[in-house]
């Protein structure tokens, strides 16, 4: 009977793992800044539903690589992307992608707080209104609501909506850019250093909010604090020298990783 059982088990932790849903595949990612090579054949595969962290020393090609992800990329001079990245099937860098479109789908929230010099009613409403996602104003006004409330900050804001974005403090105006990124409804969110800027009490509310996008969302974090990393994603990937070191639970990461150079960054040896 006990062997019964644990085959039982086995089976499902194997049915468990073929239902492992990829969202975005990348598969040998080079980038190249003029001669300068800066990713090495990195692939890395990104679970739907699923906080991947991407974390190294600086200048280890965490960044570049999440760049590639929406090809913020092309907007770098003199920068080359080689391999392939695929989001549902769809290669992102097909000569038929519309780009703006791709980054509906995949949107980004930088390391600093970027809000438009707009109220925080139109920062919201910008990338609905140039996608034509809202047919009315009462259309745009639930659009408004809704990606406030998911970037919890709606209850703080919904009474000085059509004043400045800019006059919110550090935290506030990084959930306005939370909100401003899911109002287009994208499938992914990516995130570069999103709490690098902000107070501990600020940085845990992003963090709270980014628990609670998870269930929509597909998000990848690049972050320089292991503790950010261990606490909010479920995945992580060590990068070191252009390099995908290893990828894998997040808990195995930061208890029994692979490589050394992993255990070593964790340790603080090097970074």
């Amino acid at each position: 009977m006990n062997m019964m059982s644990e085959a039982a088990v086995e089976k499902a932790l194997e049915q468990k793992m073929s239902d492992v849903s990829h969202k975005m595949i990348g598969k040998d990612v080079s980038v190249y800044y003029g001669e300068k090579r800066a990713l090495f054949d990195v692939n890395l595969n990104v679970r739907e539903n699923t906080v991947t962290a991407l974390i190294g020393p600086s200048g280890c090609g965490k960044s570049t690589f999440l760049r590639c992800l929406n090809r913020m990329n092309d907007t770098i001079e003199n920068c080359r992307v080689t391999g392939k990245i695929t989001l549902d099937d769809d290669d992102i860098y097909d000569k038929e992608i519309d780009v703006v479109e791709l980054r509906a789908r995949v949107g980004m929230v930088f390391q600093k707080p970027n809000p438009f010099p707009k109220s925080i009613y139109e920062n919201v409403s910008y990338g609905p209104r140039i996608h034509g996602l809202a047919r009315s104003k009462a259309d745009m006004d639930q659009v408004v609501e809704s990606s406030l409330q998911k970037a919890g900050l709606w209850s703080e804001v919904k009474d000085r909506l059509h004043e400045s974005g800019t006059g919110l403090s550090g935290g506030q105006q990084q959930r306005l850019c939370i909100a401003r990124a899911v109002a287009v409804s994208p499938e992914v969110i990516l995130m570069d250093e999103p709490c690098s800027a902000l107070d501990p009490i600020a940085t845990a509310k992003v963090e709270e909010l980014i628990h609670e996008l998870r269930a929509n969302y597909t998000i990848v974090i690049v972050t320089h604090s292991m503790q950010q990393a261990a606490r909010v994603s479920q995945r992580t990937a060590m990068f070191h020298l252009g390099q995908l070191v290893e990828e894998n639970d997040t808990d195995k990461m930061f208890t029994n990783p692979d490589d050394q150079r992993t255990q070593d960054y964790i340790m603080g040896r090097f970074g």
